[in-house]
Protein backbone atom coordinates (compact mmCIF):
# COMPACT_ATOMS: atom_id res chain seq x y z
CA UNK A 1 0.00 0.00 0.00
CA UNK A 2 2.31 2.73 1.03
CA UNK A 3 4.79 1.57 -2.06
CA UNK A 4 1.40 2.69 -4.41
CA UNK A 5 0.49 5.58 -2.44
CA UNK A 6 4.49 6.78 -3.30
CA UNK A 7 3.79 5.91 -6.79
CA UNK A 8 0.55 8.25 -7.33
CA UNK A 9 2.34 11.50 -5.55
CA UNK A 10 5.39 10.23 -7.52
CA UNK A 11 2.96 10.73 -10.63
CA UNK A 12 1.51 14.25 -8.99
CA UNK A 13 4.48 16.00 -8.66
CA UNK A 14 5.94 14.85 -12.50
CA UNK A 15 2.33 16.02 -13.79
CA UNK A 16 2.41 19.22 -11.89
CA UNK A 17 5.96 19.48 -13.53
CA UNK A 18 4.58 18.82 -16.77
CA UNK A 19 2.04 21.43 -15.93
CA UNK A 20 4.68 24.08 -15.69
CA UNK A 21 6.28 23.55 -19.14
CA UNK A 22 3.37 22.97 -20.97
CA UNK A 23 1.17 26.65 -19.60
CA UNK A 24 4.24 28.36 -20.06
CA UNK A 25 4.32 27.77 -24.27
CA UNK A 26 5.36 31.06 -25.67
CA UNK A 27 8.80 31.94 -26.88
CA UNK A 28 10.97 33.18 -24.48
CA UNK A 29 11.56 37.22 -25.81
CA UNK A 30 14.77 39.10 -24.71
CA UNK A 31 15.66 42.90 -24.89
CA UNK A 32 18.66 42.25 -26.89
CA UNK A 33 20.84 43.00 -24.52
CA UNK A 34 22.18 40.52 -21.92
CA UNK A 35 21.88 42.92 -18.71
CA UNK A 36 17.99 42.94 -19.54
CA UNK A 37 15.34 40.38 -18.25
CA UNK A 38 13.44 38.27 -20.45
CA UNK A 39 9.81 37.60 -20.70
CA UNK A 40 6.99 34.79 -21.82
CA UNK A 41 3.77 36.18 -22.87
CA UNK A 42 0.74 33.48 -21.84
CA UNK A 43 -1.78 34.19 -23.75
CA UNK A 44 -4.99 31.68 -24.64
CA UNK A 45 -7.58 32.30 -27.06
CA UNK A 46 -9.69 30.24 -25.75
CA UNK A 47 -11.33 31.82 -22.70
CA UNK A 48 -12.05 28.17 -20.50
CA UNK A 49 -8.13 27.50 -20.78
CA UNK A 50 -6.98 30.97 -18.71
CA UNK A 51 -5.69 30.64 -15.43
CA UNK A 52 -6.21 31.79 -11.63
CA UNK A 53 -3.23 33.50 -10.20
CA UNK A 54 -1.83 31.26 -7.89
CA UNK A 55 -1.84 28.30 -11.03
CA UNK A 56 -0.02 32.22 -13.07
CA UNK A 57 2.61 32.09 -10.72
CA UNK A 58 3.40 28.46 -9.78
CA UNK A 59 3.56 27.73 -14.00
CA UNK A 60 5.67 30.66 -13.94
CA UNK A 61 8.09 29.71 -10.99
CA UNK A 62 8.60 25.80 -12.93
CA UNK A 63 9.24 27.33 -15.71
CA UNK A 64 12.36 29.18 -14.22
CA UNK A 65 10.72 32.53 -13.78
CA UNK A 66 8.65 34.15 -11.83
CA UNK A 67 4.78 36.24 -12.32
CA UNK A 68 5.90 39.73 -13.96
CA UNK A 69 7.51 42.57 -12.06
CA UNK A 70 7.38 45.77 -13.21
CA UNK A 71 10.68 48.05 -11.89
CA UNK A 72 9.63 51.42 -13.64
CA UNK A 73 8.05 53.37 -16.44
CA UNK A 74 10.26 52.02 -18.90
CA UNK A 75 9.75 47.98 -18.59
CA UNK A 76 6.12 49.12 -18.43
CA UNK A 77 6.68 50.45 -21.77
CA UNK A 78 8.41 47.49 -22.63
CA UNK A 79 5.56 45.40 -21.55
CA UNK A 80 3.41 47.34 -23.56
CA UNK A 81 5.32 47.01 -26.79
CA UNK A 82 5.58 43.23 -26.51
CA UNK A 83 1.11 42.92 -26.41
CA UNK A 84 1.41 45.47 -29.28
CA UNK A 85 3.86 43.23 -31.39
CA UNK A 86 1.43 40.30 -30.34
CA UNK A 87 -1.21 41.63 -31.45
CA UNK A 88 0.37 42.46 -34.74
CA UNK A 89 1.83 38.58 -35.00
CA UNK A 90 -1.89 37.19 -33.77
CA UNK A 91 -4.04 38.80 -36.20
CA UNK A 92 -1.45 38.46 -39.32
CA UNK A 93 -1.19 34.94 -38.14
CA UNK A 94 -4.73 34.12 -37.47
CA UNK A 95 -6.41 32.13 -40.31
CA UNK A 96 -9.26 33.74 -39.36
CA UNK A 97 -7.82 37.29 -39.08
CA UNK A 98 -9.17 38.53 -35.28
CA UNK A 99 -6.18 39.08 -33.93
CA UNK A 100 -6.17 39.34 -30.06
CA UNK A 101 -9.51 38.94 -27.88
CA UNK A 102 -10.15 41.05 -25.10
CA UNK A 103 -7.88 39.44 -22.15
CA UNK A 104 -6.13 41.10 -18.86
CA UNK A 105 -2.32 39.50 -17.73
CA UNK A 106 -1.69 38.47 -14.26
CA UNK A 107 1.23 40.22 -13.01
CA UNK A 108 3.08 39.23 -9.71
CA UNK A 109 1.40 41.51 -7.77
CA UNK A 110 -0.74 41.10 -4.65
CA UNK A 111 -2.19 42.42 -1.46
CA UNK A 112 -0.25 41.35 1.79
CA UNK A 113 -1.25 41.87 5.29
CA UNK A 114 0.97 44.02 7.52
CA UNK A 115 0.69 42.51 10.65
CA UNK A 116 3.17 44.28 11.79
CA UNK A 117 1.38 47.88 12.13
CA UNK A 118 -1.66 45.98 12.87
CA UNK A 119 0.45 45.03 16.12
CA UNK A 120 1.37 48.62 16.89
CA UNK A 121 -2.35 49.97 16.48
CA UNK A 122 -1.86 51.29 13.10
CA UNK A 123 -3.44 50.47 9.76
CA UNK A 124 -2.11 50.97 6.35
CA UNK A 125 -3.78 52.19 3.19
CA UNK A 126 -4.82 49.54 1.05
CA UNK A 127 -2.18 50.28 -1.89
CA UNK A 128 0.38 50.39 0.18
CA UNK A 129 -0.18 47.03 1.08
CA UNK A 130 0.24 45.06 -2.59
CA UNK A 131 3.97 43.30 -3.07
CA UNK A 132 5.57 41.60 -5.48
CA UNK A 133 5.93 37.88 -5.27
CA UNK A 134 9.42 37.93 -6.90
CA UNK A 135 10.71 39.82 -3.61
CA UNK A 136 11.26 42.82 -5.61
CA UNK A 137 11.36 46.41 -3.68
CA UNK A 138 9.94 48.59 -6.71
CA UNK A 139 7.43 51.26 -5.81
CA UNK A 140 6.23 51.59 -9.30
CA UNK A 141 2.62 51.25 -10.03
CA UNK A 142 0.28 52.12 -12.90
CA UNK A 143 -3.24 51.69 -11.08
CA UNK A 144 -5.81 52.43 -13.13
CA UNK A 145 -8.13 55.45 -12.16
CA UNK A 146 -10.13 54.95 -9.08
CA UNK A 147 -8.16 51.71 -8.32
CA UNK A 148 -7.13 49.47 -6.26
CA UNK A 149 -10.55 48.72 -5.06
CA UNK A 150 -9.76 46.85 -2.40
CA UNK A 151 -12.11 44.37 -0.84
CA UNK A 152 -12.26 40.97 -1.93
CA UNK A 153 -9.77 41.61 -4.86
CA UNK A 154 -6.45 41.48 -4.11
CA UNK A 155 -4.36 39.91 -7.08
CA UNK A 156 -3.52 42.47 -9.67
CA UNK A 157 -3.80 42.08 -13.53
CA UNK A 158 -2.83 44.51 -16.27
CA UNK A 159 -5.67 45.42 -18.57
CA UNK A 160 -5.52 44.29 -21.90
CA UNK A 161 -9.86 45.11 -23.34
CA UNK A 162 -8.89 46.87 -26.48
CA UNK A 163 -12.27 45.76 -27.97
CA UNK A 164 -13.79 48.13 -24.81
CA UNK A 165 -15.39 51.34 -24.57
CA UNK A 166 -12.51 53.62 -22.71
CA UNK A 167 -13.84 54.35 -19.09
CA UNK A 168 -13.68 57.45 -16.94
CA UNK A 169 -9.45 56.52 -16.73
CA UNK A 170 -8.91 56.27 -20.54
CA UNK A 171 -8.81 53.22 -22.61
CA UNK A 172 -8.58 49.68 -20.42
CA UNK A 173 -5.01 49.05 -21.88
CA UNK A 174 -1.91 48.43 -19.64
CA UNK A 175 -2.97 49.88 -16.48
CA UNK A 176 -3.71 47.97 -13.60
CA UNK A 177 -6.23 46.32 -11.63
CA UNK A 178 -7.26 44.69 -8.74
CA UNK A 179 -9.36 41.42 -9.43
CA UNK A 180 -10.26 38.34 -7.32
CA UNK A 181 -7.75 35.73 -7.32
CA UNK A 182 -9.90 33.01 -8.58
CA UNK A 183 -10.87 35.12 -11.88
CA UNK A 184 -9.36 32.99 -15.13
CA UNK A 185 -6.69 35.45 -17.09
CA UNK A 186 -3.57 34.92 -19.28
CA UNK A 187 -0.37 35.83 -17.70
CA UNK A 188 3.08 36.85 -18.13
CA UNK A 189 6.14 35.68 -16.97
CA UNK A 190 9.71 37.37 -16.28
CA UNK A 191 13.01 35.38 -15.95
CA UNK A 192 16.18 36.63 -15.06
CA UNK A 193 19.16 38.58 -16.93
CA UNK A 194 20.80 36.63 -19.15
CA UNK A 195 24.34 37.77 -17.65
CA UNK A 196 22.93 35.68 -14.24
CA UNK A 197 22.42 33.07 -15.87
CA UNK A 198 25.51 33.14 -17.78
CA UNK A 199 27.54 32.97 -14.08
CA UNK A 200 25.22 30.72 -12.72
CA UNK A 201 26.32 28.34 -15.72
CA UNK A 202 29.99 28.98 -15.24
CA UNK A 203 30.15 28.18 -11.78
CA UNK A 204 29.35 24.41 -12.68
CA UNK A 205 32.75 22.47 -13.60
CA UNK A 206 33.97 22.96 -17.36
CA UNK A 207 31.48 25.60 -17.83
CA UNK A 208 27.94 25.19 -19.75
CA UNK A 209 29.61 23.91 -23.15
CA UNK A 210 31.51 21.24 -21.59
CA UNK A 211 31.48 18.09 -23.63
CA UNK A 212 30.58 19.86 -27.49
CA UNK A 213 32.36 20.83 -30.05
CA UNK A 214 32.24 23.75 -31.43
CA UNK A 215 29.69 23.06 -34.13
CA UNK A 216 27.52 22.23 -31.12
CA UNK A 217 28.10 25.41 -29.35
CA UNK A 218 27.50 27.27 -32.31
CA UNK A 219 24.18 25.39 -32.77
CA UNK A 220 23.28 25.84 -29.00
CA UNK A 221 24.07 29.72 -29.08
CA UNK A 222 20.80 31.62 -29.31
CA UNK A 223 21.36 35.08 -31.62
CA UNK A 224 19.72 38.17 -29.46
CA UNK A 225 16.77 39.08 -30.56
CA UNK A 226 16.01 42.28 -31.96
CA UNK A 227 13.69 44.91 -30.22
CA UNK A 228 12.34 46.49 -33.14
CA UNK A 229 11.33 42.47 -34.69
CA UNK A 230 8.07 41.34 -34.22
CA UNK A 231 8.32 38.48 -31.64
CA UNK A 232 7.53 35.09 -32.86
CA UNK A 233 4.90 34.04 -29.82
CA UNK A 234 2.95 30.73 -30.00
CA UNK A 235 0.06 30.64 -27.82
CA UNK A 236 -1.51 27.39 -26.46
CA UNK A 237 -4.37 25.95 -27.44
CA UNK A 238 -7.11 24.12 -25.04
CA UNK A 239 -5.16 20.59 -25.21
CA UNK A 240 -2.46 22.55 -23.42
CA UNK A 241 -4.65 22.61 -20.06
CA UNK A 242 -5.39 19.41 -19.93
CA UNK A 243 -3.46 18.39 -17.40
CA UNK A 244 -4.66 21.07 -15.35
CA UNK A 245 -8.54 20.14 -15.24
CA UNK A 246 -8.42 16.49 -16.53
CA UNK A 247 -5.49 14.66 -14.84
CA UNK A 248 -4.38 16.47 -11.81
CA UNK A 249 -8.05 16.35 -10.46
CA UNK A 250 -8.53 13.13 -10.91
CA UNK A 251 -5.50 11.95 -8.73
CA UNK A 252 -7.08 12.17 -5.10
CA UNK A 253 -9.85 10.18 -6.89
CA UNK A 254 -7.60 7.37 -7.87
CA UNK A 255 -5.95 7.52 -4.62
CA UNK A 256 -9.06 6.75 -2.89
CA UNK A 257 -10.16 4.14 -5.39
CA UNK A 258 -7.16 2.64 -4.64
CA UNK A 259 -7.36 2.65 -0.61
CA UNK A 260 -11.02 1.26 -0.93
CA UNK A 261 -9.90 -1.48 -2.80
CA UNK A 262 -6.66 -2.32 -0.31
CA UNK A 263 -9.35 -2.51 2.26
CA UNK A 264 -11.70 -4.33 1.26
CA UNK A 265 -9.12 -7.23 -0.27
CA UNK A 266 -7.95 -7.24 3.23
CA UNK A 267 -11.38 -7.83 4.92
CA UNK A 268 -12.23 -10.86 2.41
CA UNK A 269 -8.80 -12.00 3.01
CA UNK A 270 -9.66 -11.88 6.99
CA UNK A 271 -13.05 -13.89 6.29
CA UNK A 272 -11.70 -16.37 4.27
CA UNK A 273 -9.26 -18.38 6.74
CA UNK A 274 -10.80 -20.82 8.72
CA UNK A 275 -11.10 -20.58 12.57
CA UNK A 276 -11.00 -23.47 14.77
CA UNK A 277 -12.69 -23.52 17.98
CA UNK A 278 -12.20 -26.14 20.78
CA UNK A 279 -15.64 -27.13 22.14
CA UNK A 280 -16.44 -28.82 25.65
CA UNK A 281 -17.59 -31.98 23.75
CA UNK A 282 -13.95 -32.07 21.90
CA UNK A 283 -12.12 -31.93 25.22
CA UNK A 284 -10.07 -34.62 26.27
CA UNK A 285 -11.25 -35.77 29.67
CA UNK A 286 -9.59 -38.19 31.50
CA UNK A 287 -10.95 -40.61 33.89
CA UNK A 288 -9.46 -42.52 36.68
CA UNK A 289 -11.43 -45.77 37.80
CA UNK A 290 -10.24 -47.70 40.88
CA UNK A 291 -11.18 -51.28 40.92
CA UNK A 292 -14.12 -52.52 43.05
CA UNK A 293 -13.73 -55.56 45.80
CA UNK A 294 -15.85 -57.91 45.71
CA UNK A 295 -17.36 -58.43 48.85
CA UNK A 296 -18.36 -61.93 48.30
CA UNK A 297 -14.36 -63.22 47.59
CA UNK A 298 -13.25 -65.57 50.11
CA UNK A 299 -10.18 -64.95 52.02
Amino acid sequence: MRAAVGILCALTFLVSCIHGARVVSGQTVCQGTSEHPCYKIAYFRDVSSRVAFWEAKHACDMDGGSLLSIENTAEQKHIEHLLQELSVSTSTGASSGSGVTDGDFWIGLTRVEDENAQEHGSFASCPDLYRWTDGSVSQFRNWYADEPSCGGEACVVMYHQPTALAGPGGPYLYQWNDDRCNMKHNFICKYEPESYLVKVQSDTPGGPDVGLNSEEQEEGRTPPVDQDENPLLIMPGPSSMLLIYVIIPTIPLLLLILVASGTCCFQMLSKSKPRTKTSVNQSTLWISKTPKIDSGMEV
